[in-house]
């Protein structure tokens, strides 16, 4: 069995054992370094990424095969990609960039095939002089999303 499949199947095995956990990203570079991203629907506790490095290092052979290992969850201000990313972050405010706009607003729903923003706009009035403040809200289908990060506040 190649070394990338056999990492692959190991990471398998070690996120069979926590089904809250999940895999955003696997990267094997060609000097033999696994860097694995995970994320978890109530976020990745130390010991989950522990637990994920002991199953994919206890069971390579370092004679065999030399290797580095990097087991972390995602950042912060990483870009969500995963529809169970979108669907754990709803309540949250994102900045969502489509092809000729951002909007920041609050993620309120998300489903298997689009997200659904909702926020305050200032818009001149109809009649009149002067801005008034409306409620907006739009659905964005996943394929229109160029990028979407959960903004922090302090």
């Amino acid at each position: 069995m190649a070394f990338k499949e056999k990492v692959h199947q190991l990471l398998a095995t070690g996120l069979e054992e926590k089904p809250e956990i999940f895999l955003i990203d696997l990267t094997i570079t060609e000097a033999f370094k696994i860097i694995v991203t995970l994320d978890g629907d109530h976020g990745v506790q130390l010991q989950d990424c522990i637990d994920v490095s002991r199953v994919i290092e206890h069971n390579l052979d370092r004679e065999e095969q030399d290797f580095s290992l990097e087991v972390a969850s995602v950042g912060v201000g990483s870009p969500l990609k995963l529809v169970r990313q979108y669907i754990k972050n709803i309540g949250r405010t994102l900045i969502v960039k489509l092809a000729n706009e951002t909007i920041e607003a609050q993620l309120i729903a998300a489903n298997e095939n689009f997200i659904t923003l909702a926020w305050e706009a200032r818009e001149p009035k109809k009649i009149g002089k002067g801005k008034e403040t409306v409620q907006k809200k739009q659905e964005i289908p996943y394929s229109e999303i160029k990028e979407a990060i959960v903004t922090v506040t302090f």
